[in-house]
């Protein structure tokens, strides 16, 4: 059996890209154990968020940690930040959601949601197309317009295109092509309004 020596500086490392945050299971990855996680936290060199999520003490905050830090506890590397939560990433509404909203493939589908987390589901061979914000993936600005075309007003859906329009972020061309792949051409006359 080998032992490897608790690797607390890397953790932090990886913690700063994260915006101060880890998860119990990057600890392991770093031969850190739950008792030195522990003293850690007792140190008030750590923080602990919520079961199995921990912030370096006093890393600064942002606009976003909440989502931050629902994705983290769904499994960074299995969810997307999608629907209001993608359109808040993306600076496209200052409508503040109730809820998380993230995406996962389908065979994730009985993981357990966090309280405040509304799980949306994917075929599992589908590839989305993301971009990153603040370290995290959300779905595409066209996906994510479309995926709120129906859930939000429609003066709140047509400001946050015309934003993304106003700021190159999508084309036209783009929210036509997503919306007929997810077969909502119906949404298009709130997305794309006669100019």
């Amino acid at each position: 059996m080998t032992t490897t020596s608790p690797d607390v500086r890397g953790l932090e490392v990886d913690a700063y890209q994260q915006n101060g945050y880890f998860t119990s299971a990057q600890a392991r990855e770093h031969g850190v154990s739950r008792q030195l996680l522990d003293h850690h936290v007792k140190q008030e060199r750590f923080g602990r968020v919520r079961r199995g999520l921990y912030r370096i003490h006093g890393f600064p905050s942002s606009e976003h940690d909440d989502i931050r830090e629902q994705w983290m506890a769904v499994g960074a590397e299995k969810a997307i930040v999608s629907h209001d939560s993608a359109l808040a990433l993306l600076g496209l509404s200052d409508n503040i959601p109730d809820e998380i909203h993230l995406l996962v493939p389908r065979r994730y589908r009985g993981l357990r949601r966090p309280p405040g987390v509304v799980i949306h589901t994917r075929p599992d061979d589908e590839k989305v197309g993301t971009i990153s914000r603040e370290g995290m993936p959300a779905t595409t600005p066209a996906r994510t317009l479309v995926d709120v075309a129906d859930e939000l007003q429609p003066e709140q859906v047509a400001m946050a295109v015309q934003q993304a329009l106003s700021l190159g972020l999508v084309t036209r061309r783009q929210l036509q092509r997503e919306a007929a792949r997810q077969g909502k051409t119906r949404v298009l006359k709130t997305l794309l309004p006669e100019r």
